[in-house]
């Protein structure tokens, strides 16, 4: 009867190889981690509500207090729509939409940001519905005119 070898002859057919049942996560923890970076960068990016052209005004003051906006975008004339805050809502709709939401505030007031292509007669028909809608206070978000270069 032959004698097994030192280095083990006739065991290399019956070692078991322990690295098939483990897992390697180090290219998972790789991977994850670049869809993370790539995602942190890319929300900012996402963020983006209705591109409006502000008019300008001397003498404009700052909020100091978030409220609710009503967005008249130059796609009014067209599709008759307004945005509050960022969901769009017809004009028709728009002072039902606001005595709903008036009834539960103690503040009956909204901001109304009109783009600066806008004409005066559209921002009256919006001012009429939310009045309508129980609004007692709008105002009027403009952007503060550059000051003049001997005035800074």
């Amino acid at each position: 009867m032959p004698q097994p070898e030192a280095g083990g002859g006739r065991q290399r057919g019956r070692r078991v190889s322990t690295s098939l049942s483990e897992i390697n996560v180090i290219p998972l923890v790789d991977v994850m981690l670049v869809l993370l970076i790539i995602f942190m960068v890319a929300a900012p990016m996402m963020q983006k509500g209705v591109e409006v052209n502000l008019p300008v005004a001397q003498r404009a003051d700052k909020m100091s207090e978030t409220r609710m906006y009503i967005t008249v975008p130059v796609s009014y004339r067209k599709d008759g729509r307004v945005f509050m805050d960022d969901e769009a809502v017809p004009r028709d709709v728009l002072s039902e939409r606001m005595r709903q939401l008036m009834a539960t505030r103690e503040q009956k007031e909204v901001f109304l940001r009109g783009d600066g292509t806008v004409q005066l007669q559209e921002l009256m028909e919006v001012m009429d519905s939310l009045k309508a809608g129980g609004v007692e206070r709008v105002g009027i978000v403009t952007m503060p005119a550059p000051l003049p270069r001997g005035r800074r």
